[in-house]
Formats: structure tokens, sequence, C-alpha cells
């Protein structure tokens, strides 16, 4: 009969439903296409893309990071915690098994006692046991495998969580690589300009000295080197706060940075292949998201099945005896087992808040999920037309530098003939060189725009 009633229990358990919504991804308003395409475009968003750039240091720099970096850590050291949390949510489908030991002496009071009772009483009296004892909460209801659904999801959206951490650790990485190399571009255009302008301040210096020039051409001759001179440490202190905030990023004490390829020694990455409905299954932002959907959505489960009967199994097998030797015999055997029911009647519209609050949190989690897909969208489209327009931005400024020397070179031939004043030999140096300036930053703006759309 006893084990007709376990036998019982089991199938109702195997049997029992789990109460509240099973989950199912959300219908998505994908866009057919991206506002621009690239014909050349290629499938390596999922691979080590940044090796494109063909640099070992930039390479290494992001080995160090994954290794160094203490978001990346803290982020790992996450994903474990919540590998705890997602067992000790878990264990309450299994039996609850435990086991006890006790030994002890005691006295009784014979005050009052007769003395042939008090001689007859073994006094004082040992006592030795042992036990095991199981408790087992029946999931009829499926509270507890929905309980369970959600401490997954919640693994799970840890580690997209994680992974989201390596995608802008590495993007990060990059994309200061690239501000260090081209601040390096800057520093190199003003010193080589300020070179140039201090050889032509030292022959002016000797044309007034012989007095072939006026003092106002020397002085803006002067202003010129001057203010190519004023350059050089506002790019260096520039170039000392990239080195430290790169540093930082790869869990280094700030310092200096090892360089590798020059900005314009390094490759321009492919454009990446992939329609808008890829970001489903490839940004972890956006499965983070929908992992937090489908807990919340479990959790609806959980609040549901608050409201059934609570059906659990305890047991006890040991033995007990006032003779250590006796213990483990059969007269000093003792067990138990019990069903228990517990059903709620009146909780004051406890478990209807607890309803309400786990329906709200699911769409809000909802509302998250459909959120970061636009987003998504927003942000690839945005990384499109920027590696694009960047591009034909860099053209016209590379034109116009290309414009610009030849227009020095002409201003400098027409002032050394006498057919114009020096003024506008410095205008056209003052253009070429904030020309250059700008071609350099752009240069950088492109290699960071590719970086963008891969992250």
């Amino acid at each position: 009969m006893n084990k007709a009633i376990l036998s019982l229990l089991i199938a109702m358990f195997r049997a029992g439903c789990a109460i509240g919504p099973d989950y199912k991804r959300p219908a998505i308003d994908t866009p057919k296409a991206w506002r621009v395409e690239e014909k050349e475009a290629k499938d390596l968003a999922n691979t080590d893309w940044w090796g494109q750039f063909e640099d070992p240091v930039l390479d290494e720099l992001i080995r160090t990071a994954l290794k160094e970096s203490y978001d990346l850590r803290i982020a790992t050291a996450r994903v474990e915690e919540y590998v705890g949390s997602y067992w000790v949510g878990r264990s309450g489908l299994f039996p609850q098994i435990g086991g006890s030991a006790s030994a002890g002496r005691s006295r009784s009071s014979e005050e009052g006692m007769s003395p042939a009772l008090a001689s007859a009483m073994k006094n004082p009296v040992d006592s030795y046991q042992a036990a095991f004892n199981a408790d087992w909460e029946i999931d009829l209801w499926g509270k507890l495998r929905r309980a369970t659904e959600a401490s997954k999801a919640d693994l799970l959206s840890t580690e997209e969580a994680r992974q989201a951490v390596i995608l802008s650790l590495v993007s990060s990485v990059a994309n200061s690589y690239i501000s260090l190399r081209n601040l390096d571009k800057q520093l190199e255009v003003a010193e080589r300009t300020a070179t140039s302008r201090k050889e032509s301040y030292d022959l002016f210096k000797l044309r007034y000295q012989g007095g072939v020039i006026s003092e106002l051409e020397l002085n803006q001759v002067k202003s010129e080197y001057e203010a190519a001179l004023a350059k050089i440490p506002e790019i260096q202190k520039q170039i000392g706060f990239q080195e430290n905030s790169l540093s930082v990023l790869i869990g280094r004490n700030p310092g200096p940075i090892l360089r590798g390829k020059s900005l314009d020694e390094l490759v321009l990455p492919a454009v990446p292949s992939g329609l808008p409905s890829d970001l489903l299954e490839k940004r972890p932002d956006i499965r983070q998201a929908e992992q937090t959907l489908a807990a919340a959505n479990a959790r609806i489960g959980v609040a549901k099945a608050q409201f059934f009967p609570t059906i659990s199994l305890t047991g006890l097998l040991g033995w007990s005896s006032t003779a250590l030797g006796n213990l483990f015999t059969g007269p000093a055997k003792v067990w138990s087992y019990a069903g228990n029911a517990a059903v709620p009647i009146f909780t004051g519209g406890s478990l209807i808040g607890q309803l309400m609050a786990s329906e709200a949190v699911q769409k809000q989690a909802l509302f998250s999920y459909r959120s970061a897909i636009q987003n998504a969208f927003r942000e690839v489209d945005d990384a499109l037309i920027d590696q694009r327009r960047t591009r034909e931005q860099q053209e016209a400024q590379k034109r116009q530098v290309e414009a610009l020397k030849e227009y020095a070179r002409i201003a400098r031939l027409r002032y050394e003939n006498g057919y114009t004043s020096y003024i506008e030999v410095l205008d056209a140096e003052r253009s070429l060189f904030n020309a250059e300036l700008q071609y350099a930053q752009t240069q950088g703006t492109l290699f960071q725009a590719l970086v963008n759309l891969y992250k």
C-alpha cells in the first residue's frame, strides 16, 4: 500500500503541468536590408576581425586586455555567481537528504523516589542516535521547474553580458590604439611643419639682418613658426592621456604604449556582411535582453503556482539505543514517513500582488528587448553610413591636401620672383597645415567607424 501511494505521487509529479506561459520569441519588425549596402562585404563578424589590421602590436594589446582586464574578470566572476545560483535553484527538484548522529549521557533526579525504584532504575542513562532524513516537495504545478527555468535564463543572460564586455573591450582597445596612432601622425605633421617653418624663419632672419625684408615680414614668419611649435605640446599631452587610458584598459598601470604599424601602414578591415535579422543571433546585448525576458516570463509561472497547494513528502530512518553496541540492531531501528499539504486560503492580496509584479516585470523586459533590437538596428545603420561617408570625406580631403601642397609651392615661387607678398605664402602653408591635420583625423575616424561596425 505504501509503495502504491508513493508510485501514485511520483506519477502525479511526472504528469504535472508547469503553470504559466511558455516562452516564445516575440515577433519583431525587422528591416529587409540596410540603408547602405556594400558590394564587397565579407562574413567575418564572428572571427578575430582585429587581425585584419595586420599589426602584431595591436594583436598583443588585445590578448593582454582579454587576460588582464578587470572589467572582464568582474563579468566572468558574475557568471560563476549565477552558475552557483542556478544549481541552488535546481536542487529543489530533487529530494533533500541529510544525516545526523548524537551521543550523550543524562541523569534524572531521584528525589521523591522510593529506594527500590531508584535502585532498579538505571541512572545516569546513555543515549545514542543515528538517522537519515529526507524532504521532497512534489512539483505538481511546475513552480520549481519554472524557477529553475528562470535561473537558467538568468545564467545565460549573464554569459551574454560577459560576451558583450569582451566585444566592448576588444573594440575599445582597437579604437584607443587607432586614436593613439592618429595622434602620432598629427604630431609627425606638426613637427615636420615646425621644422620647415624654422628653416624659413632662420632664412628670413638673415634677410632681415641684411635689410632685404622688413620687421613686419619677419614677425609674420615667426608667428607661424610659433603656432606650429604650440601645437606640438598640445598633441603630446593628448598622446600621454591616450597612453594612460589604453594602459588601464588592458589592465596595466598608466605608462607608455609600444607602437606597431603607423596609421598609413594599417590595413583597413573589410566591411562585414549580414542582414538586419542576423543581429538577433549575433549581438550579445540582444541575446542578453532576450534571456532576461525569458527569465521574467518563467517567473510568472512561479507566481501563479503559489496559488495552488504545496505537497511534500518527509521521511526518517534511523536507530536509537542506550548502548552503543546495540545501536544498529533491529530493535533499535526507528522510522517514519508522512505526506504534507499546505494551501493558501487568505493572504491579504500578497499572492495577487506577486503575480501582478511578475507580469509587470515581464512587460518591462519585453519592452527592453524590443528597444535593444531597435537600438542595434540604428547603431549598425549609423556605422554603415559613417564608414561610407567618411571614405568619401577622406578622398576629398586627400585631394584638398594635394591641391594645397601645389598652392603652397606656387605661392613660394611667386613670392621669390617678386609677384606677391609673403602673406600669400603664409596663407597657403597655414591652410596646408590645417588640412593635413584634418586628413589625419579623418583617417583615424574611418578606422574607428569600421571597428564600430564590427562591434
